[in-house]
């Protein structure tokens, strides 16, 4: 492995190296470029896994 980090810049919406935008508009790092491309179905994978495991914060 290089050491390089892959983004995923949301301003963008496209895959950037370490040097890119600003971190606080970026999602990562990933190791590699194919899964910084695919960060936001990573992220909405996630999102449900959350709000499926916590089914008592919607009863409160």
């Amino acid at each position: 492995m290089s050491g390089e980090q892959w983004w995923f810049c949301l301003r963008h919406m496209q895959v950037e190296p370490d040097k890119g935008c600003p971190d606080k508009h970026r999602l990562g790092p990933y190791a590699t470029r194919d899964e910084a491309a695919g960060a936001l179905e990573t992220a909405a994978a996630r999102n449900r896994a959350w709000h499926e495991g916590d089914k008592d914060w919607d009863d409160n």
